[in-house]
């Protein structure tokens, strides 16, 4: 792992795969580092031929810290009761230019994008800002930014709310308890505690995951206007995947994502939620990988 100076941010980032591969940037989600990509999932896609490259977001793992007070829990309450009240320091459009100005220290003119939960928001809104850089889109388990579809069910929020406002954890086996009851709350029917324990493990040894980071980037999605017109403006390849038992971003979010993108694949696991199932990760590659071999065909 290395990292490279964005702008004003330092981003920290890793490259697998063959140097003369097709470039793939996959873009992490809210409130998880570059090593959530399962190794195994990176893996299938090197073994396909591309380029793989991950990076942590701003405010996460070992990239920069914003330098600005932290939000107060009215500021992220506002957000998420009404979006025109929502304020950040950033929105996805800076995520977005963070993503470009990585490939651009990288050297790569254009790449294949593929985002997960926030950062397919931060994959849609870098195809629509730099369309130039972009060769195809995959946007996993996200939405449009309208509030009508991909919202949180109505069933999850209690307890996400509850996690919220829980005290931080004191030991390390609290925080990896904790880490690993919230990844049971949104993932899909093939939970695997082991492997979401070991997740959480790798989390904590590059700096775990505070709730003032979290609550930055949950701001940054709420202060982000909607992006559904723009969408219909995307000419690339490109793939959506969501689960049908994703409770953080309720399925109607990729059905809208596909709605709007012309041209755009829907790709649904009916046993998946807020995730990447094992055991769906090497289907997932192939249609991302088949995703990617149109825009060589356009």
């Amino acid at each position: 792992m290395t990292s490279a100076q964005i702008g004003n941010q330092v981003v920290e980032y890793v490259v697998d795969g063959p140097d003369d591969g097709e470039p793939m940037l996959l873009i992490m989600g809210m409130a998880a580092q570059l090593v959530a990509w399962p190794q195994d999932f990176v893996d299938q896609l090197v073994e396909r031929g591309f380029r793989v490259i991950r990076y942590d977001n701003r405010d996460m793992g070992l990239s920069g810290q914003t330098d600005a007070p932290p939000p107060t829990r009215g500021a992220v309450a506002k957000g998420l009761a009404a979006r025109r009240l929502a304020t950040s320091d950033y929105t996805l459009a800076d995520l977005a230019d963070d993503a470009a100005g990585l490939l651009s220290h990288l050297g790569v003119a254009s790449a294949h994008i593929v985002g997960m939960s926030m950062g397919g928001m931060i994959a849609q809104e870098l195809t629509l800002r730099h369309p130039e850089v972009v060769r195809s889109l995959t946007s996993i388990m996200s939405n449009t930014g309208h509030r009508r579809f991909g919202r949180t069910s109505a069933r999850l929020l209690p307890s996400l709310m509850r996690q919220v406002r829980a005290a931080a954890p004191t030991t390390r086996e609290e925080a990896l308890a904790a880490a690993v009851n919230g990844f049971r709350l949104i993932a899909g029917d093939a939970f695997d505690e082991v492997e979401f324990r070991a997740l959480a493990e790798r989390h904590l040894e590059r700096g775990g995951i505070s709730g003032t980071s979290r609550d930055r980037q949950l701001n940054a999605i709420n202060a982000s206007p909607d992006r559904t017109s723009r969408l219909r403006t995307i000419t690339v390849p490109t793939l959506v995947i969501h689960g049908l038992r994703d409770p953080l971003v309720l399925p109607s979010g990729g059905m809208a994502t596909a709605r709007a993108i012309p041209g755009s694949r829907l790709l649904m696991f009916p046993e998946m939620g807020h995730d990447l199932p094992r055991g769906r990760r090497v289907e997932m590659a192939e249609a991302i990988t088949q995703n990617a071999r149109r825009s060589a065909a356009s």
